[in-house]
């Protein structure tokens, strides 16, 4: 995963977390965690798919914020 995209969706989940009035500071450690992680898990992998990714990162901040994933993993979605 190159930076470029961590950037990006580092930015979207930022506009998620502001959304459901999650306090910066506490988002800030959600998302820097949570892509971390992912980062690691995927780092080895030479072919990341979209759905593999969002799947990641929802579970992954899921263990911080339910709402925070849920919002996550269907952003783009008509609910």
């Amino acid at each position: 995963m190159n930076s470029l995209n961590l950037k990006q969706i580092k930015r979207e989940l930022k506009i998620d977390a502001r959304g459901l009035n999650i306090p910066s500071g506490s988002a800030e450690i959600f998302i820097d965690r949570t892509l971390e992680t992912v980062s690691q898990k995927f780092k080895d992998r030479a072919f990341v798919t979209e759905k593999d990714l969002k799947n990641t990162i929802a579970k992954e901040l899921s263990k911080y914020h339910k709402d925070f994933a849920y919002v996550y993993k269907n952003r783009d979605k008509i609910i």
